[in-house]
């Protein structure tokens, strides 16, 4: 019988020729990315780098071109304008109002439909069911909830004995009758954030700790709050974002009233750069609000960062 041994070929330091180059296979990867590319670049690089161009001059719809260099005027007018400020408060308060509860109720929901032994199906559609409805749907549907005298909710309360404010007309009450109509709309995004999150908490932690004699509120305090952790710093940035860019339902059912008690930041972008024809001054406050979105953005980072340090 006889054995045939295999002859290893020499490597090539061992040989003394020199390594060969891998050999670059990205060329049919750019191919698949170039139609993004080209539209990232087209649609929002492009426009970004020239809406802050604009920022620097007196551009406006009814002149063509650049028009004058203003330098940092328009940052300075933007800084001095009561409207400016006050459209920014709204803004803030907007967010105050929806952030907290869209993030508790939605916590709060998706860990009631995780435990629920029948119909998740049902409750993850009927939470996430609004927020496919598009915006002006949404308003129209709300609009008639408040509407004095037929909305719904007026009628409701009324036969309860309890009378129904101005809900859209009164300053006091229409930014909470927003966020009430937020909190309807949105709350489906976050809910499914959060059951994506249960789902992958080990189902052996929570019977270990029942065997130990855990009760249900002292597991959710100690294991599912600490193991979500990462997904509640997502939530509430995504949040507080989403609830800065606030526009359509404000321009829709309240037009920024009464007596500009609802006008967003954005809004008054609009009413700047459409209205008043003053794009560049718009695009000045553009960049004013971009750069609070990019310190939001920065403190999520930074969350990110200390909880992956801890880990």
């Amino acid at each position: 019988m006889t054995t045939e041994t295999a002859v290893r070929p020499p490597d090539a330091a061992e040989s003394g020729a020199p390594p060969e180059r891998p050999r670059w296979t990205g060329l049919p990867a750019l191919g698949f990315l170039a139609p993004f590319l080209f539209l990232y670049l087209a649609f929002i690089i492009g426009p970004t780098l020239y809406g802050m161009v604009m920022s620097f001059f007196d551009t406006s719809l009814v002149k063509p071109g650049l028009s004058g260099f203003a330098g940092f005027g328009n940052y300075a007018e933007a800084l001095q304008s009561g409207d400016f400020w006050s459209s920014l408060w709204h803004t803030l308060w907007f967010t105050i109002l929806t952030t907290p509860p869209l993030i508790i109720l939605a916590f709060a929901f998706a860990l009631l439909a995780d435990r629920a032994r029948y119909g998740r199906w049902f409750f993850r559609l009927a939470f996430f069911a609004p927020y496919i409805l598009p915006s002006a749907v949404v308003a129209l549907i709300w609009i008639f909830l408040y509407t004095p005298g037929l909305g719904l909710l007026e009628t409701g309360l009324a036969k309860i004995g309890v009378t129904s404010p101005n809900w859209l007309g009164d300053p006091v009450w229409a930014m909470p009758s927003l966020a009430m109509t937020t909190l309807w709309w949105t709350l489906g995004f976050n809910f499914v954030l959060y059951l994506a999150g249960l789902q992958e908490i080990p189902r052996d932690l929570y019977e270990a700790s029942s065997i130990d004699g855990a009760s249900v509120w002292q597991q959710i305090r100690s294991i599912t709050i600490p193991m979500l952790g990462r997904t509640t710093t997502l939530v509430a940035v995504l949040q507080v974002i989403a609830s800065l860019k606030v526009f359509d339902q404000m321009y829709i059912m309240t037009a920024g009233g009464p007596n500009f008690a609802t006008r967003s930041l954005l809004q008054y972008v609009y009413d700047e750069g459409f209205t008043n024809f003053r794009v560049g001054y718009a695009a000045a406050v553009s960049m004013l609000f971009f750069l609070v979105v990019l310190a939001v953005s920065a403190v999520w980072f930074a969350l990110v960062r200390r909880q992956e340090k801890g880990v």
